[in-house]
């Protein structure tokens, strides 16, 4: 299994990173994990060379999570650097997205592109959501919100195991890192092509964040996949897949 060692701790990434096709990373969201992005790692096409990190506390990584988009930006330098990576496609998911954001507005040089999904320049967190991991429970409006209403019971049914089963400290640490970052007013110095993906029903990250980046971000282009919410690379792998595939054919090939 692929593993990073960063200042004595190894962080655990997905797929292999090779001479040929563009490589694309891709960060999680909220408590997430590499896995979040099976579909990608599968199915993209092989002008696209994918790789998906567990951050930081996450998933098979060690670490702790952090509680600052900045914090989060500061550490995946170490491991671009520890990878080898010198340009490549950086995409991310929810609080992946603002990671990737930050990184795109500190390392111009180094994105040839970004693939934003269900995320927003600015992350506010409902305090209620808050409040209850503090006392080391996952909200059960935050599990609802998730995925669209018509999404297959049992990939709902494996999104909530994953969440009960995980550590509420994490989930905290993440959406306290979501509720502090606010680049509303940077967008417009992202140069990168930029692909911006929404599922239609997302409840989380509303089509409207999405629109807002859009309007912003010089040269970007939106895709609204309907029958999707949240965990749209999820619920829609093949509308998400072709999106990125014809992103990177025709704006960055």
């Amino acid at each position: 299994m692929p593993y990073v060692e960063i200042e004595g701790q190894n962080f655990y990434y997905s797929g292999h990173k090779r001479k040929d096709g563009l490589p694309l990373l891709f960060c999680h969201g909220s408590g997430g994990g590499h896995h979040h992005w099976l579909y990608q790692l599968k199915n993209l096409p092989p002008f696209i060379n994918p790789l998906s990190v567990d951050l930081p506390g996450h998933g098979r990584s060690e670490g702790k999570a952090r509680e600052d988009i900045g914090l989060y930006r500061d550490w995946l330098r170490r491991f671009v650097k520890a990878l080898g990576l010198e340009q490549f496609l950086l995409g991310g998911h929810s609080m992946g997205g603002a990671l990737a954001l930050a990184y795109a507005l500190q390392y111009p040089e180094e994105v040839r592109g970004l693939i934003l999904v269900g995320t927003g320049a600015r992350l506010r967190v409902r305090p209620a959501f808050l409040e209850e991991l503090s006392r080391g429970s996952v909200p059960e409006a935050m599990l609802e919100s998730l995925y669209d209403p018509d999404a297959p019971g049992e990939l709902v049914k494996r999104g909530r195991r994953e969440i009960e089963n995980s550590d509420p400290s994490v989930y905290l640490a993440d959406l306290k890192a979501c509720d502090s970052f606010d680049i509303m007013e940077c967008l417009h110095r992202i140069k990168a092509p930029t692909l911006i993906i929404c599922g239609s029903e997302d409840r989380m990250t509303p089509v409207k964040y999405s629109r807002f980046l859009d309007q912003n971000i010089p040269r970007s282009r939106l895709e609204i996949i309907d029958k999707a919410g949240h965990m749209v690379m999820l619920e829609q792998p093949e509308a998400v897949n072709r999106a990125i595939a014809q992103f990177v054919e025709e704006d960055l090939l």
